[in-house]
């Protein structure tokens, strides 16, 4: 599992995405009240949700306009997440067999061949891609899904990490929209989950990466607990239960960092 912090730290294909955007198989994050939420409870399979809005505003930053915390690393990560159908978000991250996309195992089944939008995003600051791939491998605990592209783009894949920081963000494209960031705090890590809280996401999130303040990948966003009044908590999957669990993925693709 994840191990405690170490620091304090739509466009070309707008109308044709937002059409494909469904009610997911998500969570929804939100803003946390002074009272921390409950986490550490046992893995739940997802549940069908509407559109909800968790806390009493939605902190989205579009991720060519973002200038938070994490700016020093984002801009060099972001070009890897990717929309996969209109309805999910996914990460290509590094592996020793080959670039992969990650993503939430309920967003997809073994098999499938999903549509995969690279630099959907306002004001894209990346080459346009659009491509295929094909789902190698498929689980539902822990929740994730690898896909294989047809077509590798020119990007940087994201290195996977079992190290949590005090500040996590998630580059997503909630709803199916461009994307975009939010950040919140580390609450802590077990049963091969990791929760976070003030770190918003919508419908469309599940499947992005949870990265650390290092810009790596510390887990998989699938699913959450939240309230409009700001109580509850989101989780992912660990990376490193994914790892374990993967006969693709192999021990060496993961360190702490």
């Amino acid at each position: 599992m994840a191990r405690h912090p170490t620091d304090s730290r739509m466009t070309l294909w707008g109308s044709l995405l937002a059409g494909t955007v469904l009610l997911g198989l998500t969570a929804c994050g939100g803003r946390s009240e002074r009272t921390e939420p409950s986490v550490c409870e046992p893995p739940s399979r997802p549940e069908v949700r509407a559109f909800e809005q968790c806390g009493p505003t939605l902190d989205f930053t579009p991720i060519n306009s973002y200038v938070g915390e994490f700016s020093d690393v984002i801009q060099d990560r972001e070009d890897a997440v990717v929309l996969i159908d209109g309805r999910c978000t996914g990460t290509l991250i590094q592996a020793s067999a080959g670039p992969v996309v990650l993503t939430a195992g309920h967003c997809v089944r073994l098999g499938d061949v999903p549509l995969i939008v690279f630099n959907f995003e306002d004001d894209e600051d990346g080459d346009p891609l659009i491509t295929a791939g094909t789902v190698i491998e498929h689980s539902v605990e822990p929740d994730f899904a690898l896909i294989e592209l047809d077509v590798l783009p020119d990007v940087t894949p994201i290195l996977l990490t079992t190290l949590a920081t005090e500040q996590l963000a998630i580059v997503q494209h909630p709803r199916g929209y461009p994307k975009s960031i939010a950040e919140g705090r580390y609450l802590d890590s077990c049963n091969q989950l990791i929760f976070y809280g003030d770190l918003d996401t919508l419908v469309g999130s599940s499947g992005a990466g949870v990265l650390n303040r290092q810009g790596h990948l510390v887990g998989v966003h699938t699913d959450g607990d939240c309230e409009v009044s700001g109580r509850g908590a989101n989780r992912g999957w660990t990376a490193e239960s994914i790892v374990e669990a993967s006969s693709y993925l192999q021990g060496e693709d993961i360190a702490e960092r």
